[in-house]
């Protein structure tokens, strides 16, 4: 086993007998813990009651975060003519046809979203393989698969999370970074905590929300109340 640095100590120990605490003192503890020289991300992970193997039991989704992730975010969009030059004008950073499918085969995947207009399906189906399990896909259900271009992109740019279930029934993601302060952080959690909650689906039995916890990039983690994360 690795030894802990000191700060990871320190960290580590400033953890110890937390447990199942609100949201707004998770997120303080999250900050005064940080020590990385970079602006860390603020992690979300959900534990839920659904086995996504089962169709009727799969999560998945997207939120607006009210603050924003802090992240820049690379978006590209399979379109053509006018709708190409929309995108352009949405601020995308890649837009193309059949040359972006080019770079994408050739291993170039220099994006952290991709969006294209129906039409374009057919030739992004191809990339099945490839942008799949990186869970870039465009897909109609979070909204990037649409004729309206210019507003998936403004969104993906300002602050839109897409989540998915993962084998072991957990979904994560980054909902800010440490430089946000606590209130703007602890909104981001709510928002996010209350969109997977509505995505429940049809098929899931029992307790849907089991554990969700918070963590630095490269800090602890800590479980969160359920009732503090959900607001009830």
């Amino acid at each position: 086993m690795a030894k802990l640095g000191k700060r990871a100590k320190v960290a580590t120990a400033a953890f110890e007998g937390k447990n199942n605490i609100s949201v707004e003192d998770a997120v303080k503890l999250i900050k005064s813990a940080a020590s990385a020289k970079f602006d860390e991300t603020v992690e979300i992970a959900m534990n839920l009651g659904v086995d996504p193997r089962h169709a009727d039991q799969m999560v998945r989704g997207v939120v607006q975060l009210p603050n924003g992730t802090g992240k820049t975010v690379r978006v590209a969009v399979f379109a053509r003519g006018a709708k190409a030059d929309e995108a352009k004008a949405a601020g995308a950073d890649i837009v193309g046809a059949e040359d972006l499918l080019e770079i994408i085969q050739g291993g170039k995947i220099e994006f952290d979203r991709c969006i294209a207009t129906p039409d374009m399906m057919p030739l992004v189906g191809r990339l099945g393989k490839i942008l799949g399990p990186r869970n870039l896909m465009p897909n109609p259900k979070v909204g990037t698969v649409t004729m309206d271009v210019k507003t998936a992109v403004e969104a993906a740019k300002g602050g839109e999370v897409q989540f998915k279930v993962e084998k072991a029934g957990v979904v994560h993601a980054g909902i800010g970074k440490v430089s946000f302060s606590e209130a703007k952080l602890a909104e981001n959690v709510r928002a996010f905590v209350d969109a997977v909650t509505k995505a429940k689906p049809a098929g899931a039995k029992g307790a849907y929300l089991k554990k969700v916890s918070l963590a630095s990039t490269m800090g602890p983690g800590v479980a969160v109340d359920l009732t503090s994360a959900t607001g009830n």
